[in-house]
């Protein structure tokens, strides 16, 4: 049987691998081509205009490392290309400089013009070479870009789980629906999902029937503000048998220091994430502080550190929060991950964390039914709580590069991106 608590795992993993799926309309690259990986806060937006190289996800896989460095202010764009492999050594670097009153799309086209141009010369050297024509732009009529979708991802999800036997029967219903926009300079993401939870038991002609609820709805706003600081906003509702929610509601702006360049994002990142704002609780049942309904005010800040390299990943981030009216009701959480990269594809894999829980405000007061307890359908006083993984990964397919914009990726005071 699986608890209520699992099944807000899977419901939160099932948005995170959404967020993680390549968008519709790229087409794939045969093999055979010059291998590239785009490194830079516009490089999502550079990798469709690349059809004659192949983009890769991790950076020891490209026989060529592009990398775009926007000057802040209108300074010109640096743009560097490092050979690997068979191009070892081999490196050159081109400058695009807007001008005055330039419109940043016709910034972009110009970037990408110059990438495109900056890797001919080592696609030529691929087997690729024998599928690529040089055509002057005076001989063809120029091609707007135009996506009918506006950048905008959707995805809808319902999954449903059913077994029994004469004694014991278990329903166990998922849905969910997300819509997505992400661009250099802004993030937006939204989701929603509804969890069921329900099982029966027959003994001795005793039927005993237990059922858990959850359903819940979030929004990201992130603008970009330069190569170092974000801003942005969280709202989320949900209800929640489990956490005694009939309603939860929070609205809190929260800004972003990241001491590297986001530019680096694909190497390393040290963010500082600070949140605060308002959080409603309506209650299911009555706390054992009395209370029925009360808005509390929250803030939280989030240190977070994420380094790829070549023989893999490594994440650490450190979350403390407190509530205004009463600093002793506060939470102190760590989460650490290491993966080790065996081989192309398969990683070894360690994460954990732990909490310092003191700001448990919703437990009822009429406290927990043994059978409750037992089937973990309420939750229950603590001090703490912790979890550790160990296992093997292996990642294949696509080898499309999954670049986003990482901005208020720290999780708002709970997780971080984890970028494979």
């Amino acid at each position: 049987m699986i608890s209520f608590s699992r099944s807000s795992f899977i419901a939160i993993a099932a948005l995170i691998l959404l967020a993680l799926v390549p968008a519709a309309g790229l087409s794939q690259t045969a093999p055979s081509g010059l291998k590239v990986f785009l490194s830079g806060p516009e490089a999502s937006a550079y990798a469709a205009d690349l059809g004659f190289v192949v983009i890769v996800q991790n950076r020891e896989e490209a026989d060529m490392i592009v990398e775009i460095n926007p000057a802040p202010g209108a300074g010109p764009i640096e743009l560097l290309f490092l050979g690997q492999g068979k191009f070892q050594g081999k490196k050159d670097s081109l400058k695009y400089q807007p001008a005055p009153g330039e419109k940043p799309e016709d910034v972009r086209k110009g970037v990408s013009r110059l990438v495109q141009l900056g890797l001919l010369r080592f696609a030529a050297e691929t087997p690729a070479a024998a599928r690529i024509d040089v055509v002057l732009q005076d001989q063809v009529k120029p091609t707007a870009v135009n996506d009918p979708w506006n950048f905008w991802v959707f995805s809808l999800s319902a999954n449903g789980f059913l077994m029994g036997d004469d004694v014991y029967k278990n329903q166990e219903w998922f849905f969910s629906a997300s819509a997505n926009r992400v661009t250099p300079d802004w993030k937006i993401q939204m989701s929603g999902s509804y969890v069921l939870n329900h099982n029966s038991y027959d003994y001795e002609g005793f039927v005993y029937e237990s059922e858990s609820r959850s359903k819940s709805a979030t929004g990201l706003i992130a603008r970009s503000l330069g190569e170092h600081w974000s801003i942005g906003a969280v709202v989320s509702a949900s209800s929640s048998t489990y956490n005694n929610q009939k309603l939860y509601f929070t609205l809190k702006p929260a800004i972003e220091y990241d001491v590297f360049k986001y530019s680096e994002s694909t190497k390393k990142q040290l963010c500082f994430l600070y949140y605060a704002g308002p959080e409603t609780y309506h209650y299911a049942e009555e706390t054992i502080f009395d209370k029925r309904r009360e808005t509390l005010w929250k803030q939280a800040l989030t240190v977070a550190l994420d380094l790829i390299r070549p023989w893999g990943t490594m994440s650490v981030s450190l979350s403390g929060s407190h509530y205004f009216h009463d600093v002793t009701k506060n939470r102190l959480e760590l989460y650490a991950k290491l993966s080790w990269r065996i081989f192309k594809g398969l990683n070894f894999d360690i994460y954990g964390g732990g909490a310092r829980i003191r700001d448990q405000f919703a437990l009822p007061k009429g406290g927990a039914s043994y059978e409750e307890v037992l089937l973990r359908r309420k939750q229950l006083a603590t001090g703490y709580s912790y979890y550790f993984s160990v296992g093997l990964s292996y990642t294949f397919g696509s080898v499309l590069s999954n670049i986003v914009n990482p901005r208020l990726s720290s999780g708002g005071g709970t997780s971080i991106s984890i970028s494979m």
